[in-house]
């Protein structure tokens, strides 16, 4: 287990398309203030505020667990630069700080890979880990609704300024780089978990979540243009099943139980957008429900869309719009197939018990609760 230069850099990169993506929605929603859309503006920053809020929330509850373990005592100024929505960036400061250190300098002093270097490069990691969780927490809470309403503006005026544009495409790479990022994170932080190596498993891992996901964003802007109240109306209801879910499986992610229902809160929303494993078992059949599902309401939109056509909705997208719905599910479930099939570093194993009630990982460390592949 090394943190590499490779990795600093994917690090460096990761930070940039963060700081790209609020840049980008702030610019989005001050252009939707200035055009007087100001339901749309005040979304957009209600859609920032909540994901970051429950980031720093989640960012801040971790300082104080780790400062706890090493015998220190909880400091005020990581409550005020939680307070003040820095703390992702606190994390990012000391992680590369300590990345760079490891890969450029610590690392060359000895090709000998002793004892204290193993103890270096499990910090970094460890640290990368959680920005890796904290960035897929607020990609999901904030990114995937923002893109939501970006296609929906599109849509609805059947044109679109290069801010939108830039949102859009800005939001595509920010929840596709925070997933990929976040599977290669689990695995290489976790001892007993086979790696994420090579190209072709990461890119069809990542082909698989977005074609998916972009099904269902399209969907769901279909079903606002036809209802907005049912629209709302489904979208609450599978994210109480996403909770109701969360609670059956008993996940253990916090040590407070406010922050474990904040977190099944949140695993609940998630679960609204795409599937994960939220236990670390086997969820083969809860995966196949799942997208059963998924495929069922998609069907019933696009059948309600055709039947009862929308007279704001302008008819020059209805074929595109459906065919590209219909296609990106296929593609995502081919490719949902392709890489649990083929591609899934545990495809060759056994079976494995609960992560968390059965065999447990060879160190403590957070994301062994966290949601699984």
């Amino acid at each position: 287990m090394k943190y590499t230069k490779l990795n600093f850099m994917m690090s460096v990169l990761g930070i940039v398309i963060y700081i790209t993506d609020l840049i980008v929605d702030i610019w989005v929603s001050v252009r939707f203030f200035h055009e007087g859309q100001y339901v749309f503006g005040i979304l957009t920053v209600s859609f920032m505020f909540f994901g970051t809020l429950v980031v720093q929330c989640f960012s801040y509850s971790w300082f104080k667990a780790d400062l706890k373990k090493a015998g220190q005592e909880s400091q005020h100024c990581f409550l005020l630069l939680h307070c003040l929505q820095g703390g992702v960036f606190t994390r990012y400061w000391f992680a590369l700080k300590k990345g760079y250190h490891v890969a450029f300098k610590y690392s060359s002093k000895t090709d000998n890979f002793m004892e204290e270097q193993i103890d270096q490069h499990k910090e970094v990691i460890d640290r990368m880990t959680d920005l890796s969780m904290l960035r897929l927490f607020e990609t999901y809470l904030e990114g995937c609704p923002q893109l939501v309403l970006q296609l929906y503006t599109l849509l609805e005026h059947g044109q679109a300024n290069f801010t939108q544009y830039a949102a859009i495409m800005v939001s595509c790479c920010a929840i596709s780089w925070s997933t990929v990022d976040y599977q290669v994170a689990l695995r290489k932080s976790l001892p007993d978990k086979n790696l994420l190596n090579g190209f072709c498993p990461k890119l069809t891992y990542l082909f698989y979540k977005l074609f998916t996901l972009l099904s269902w964003m399209l969907s769901v802007v279909l079903l606002l243009f036809i209802n907005v109240k049912i629209a709302l109306f489904l979208l609450l209801f599978l994210w109480f099943l996403g909770i109701l879910w969360a609670f059956k499986k008993q996940t253990q992610f916090c040590a407070s139980i406010s922050m474990e229902f904040l977190y099944r809160v949140v695993v609940g929303f998630i679960l609204t957008f795409t599937f994960f494993n939220i236990k670390g078992q086997n969820t083969k059949y809860p995966m196949f429900c799942y997208y059963i599902g998924r495929v069922l309401v998609t069907v019933g939109i696009l059948i309600v869309f055709w039947v009862c056509p929308v007279s704001i909705f302008n008819s020059d997208y209805f074929i595109p719009i459906s065919i590209t719905i219909a296609l990106s599910l296929v593609l995502g479930i081919i490719f949902l197939i392709v890489y649990y099939g083929t591609l899934h570093p545990n495809r060759n194993e056994e079976t494995k018990p609960d992560e968390t009630d059965g065999i447990a990982a060879e160190r403590d460390c957070r994301v062994k609760y966290f949601l699984m592949e």
